[in-house]
């Protein structure tokens, strides 16, 4: 049997990844497992978390996974791609997916573009509407200092572990990302073991990219490299 463990980010949740879970789970028979890491959620209390709970956290899952699967895919999603990375450096895993990877620190060059654009819409009167400023607010108001600090932390400990990576892996950016540089993508191709290796950039998507406006064309795309036949 398949199994399928997809991993979300940083301050996020399964929200982050559901267009993605749920287009798998209808298109085939495979076990999908999307973990809440811990402090996550919709309710965010990451005051007293550490990086390697995270870490362990997916361990878990992969375990409980390999426990009634014999071929795995892991998918990761902005932190939850360094994750990723790390589990595929250390077990066996079939095939990996990066999606907006956080090989480097958040962009708070970019980022500050965001608020420049809530500023603008606050002006206009339009505040209210934009769905991607309050999402980010929210972090801001919620995620303390010490997290961020984790945070960084955990791509500084996962990120040695990516010259040993050998499955085949498919990295996916936005060309809109304002939180993880762009360029990110072509750090993690060339740092990444595998010879089996493929850099996409979806030009319309942000950092949600699970969420964005190419999400269509991103399922199928990861679909179509998870079910290629395995060498084996």
């Amino acid at each position: 049997m398949i199994g399928c463990l997809i991993i979300h980010g940083y301050t996020g949740g399964p929200y982050e990844v559901e267009p993605l879970a749920k287009y798998l789970d209808e298109k085939t028979d495979w076990q999908i497992e999307v973990p809440v890491l811990s402090g996550h959620g919709p309710e965010l209390n990451l005051e007293d978390v550490h990086y390697e709970t995270w870490i362990k956290d997916a361990e878990n899952a992969l375990h409980k996974l390999k426990e009634t699967c014999d071929t795995i895919y892991v998918v990761g999603f902005s932190m939850g791609g360094m994750i990723a990375a790390y589990l595929a450096a250390n077990y066996p895993i079939d095939r990996l997916v990066l999606l907006s990877t956080a090989r480097k620190y958040l962009s708070f060059r970019h980022l500050s573009a965001y608020i420049k654009s809530g500023i603008e819409l606050s002006l206009k009167g339009e505040l209210r509407e934009s769905k991607l400023y309050k999402h980010y607010k929210y972090k801001f108001d919620v995620v303390p200092f010490s997290a961020n600090i984790e945070f960084m932390k955990l791509v500084n400990k996962t990120k040695p572990y990516l010259k040993n990576i050998q499955s085949p892996v498919f990295i996916a950016q936005g060309q809109k990302d304002a939180v993880v540089p762009a360029r990110a993508a072509y750090s993690l191709h060339d740092e990444i073991g595998s010879t089996d290796k493929e850099v996409v950039f979806f030009e319309r998507s942000n950092h949600l990219i699970c969420l964005g406006s190419d999400h269509d064309v991103l399922n199928v795309m990861i679909y179509q490299f998870l079910n290629k036949k395995l060498e084996k």
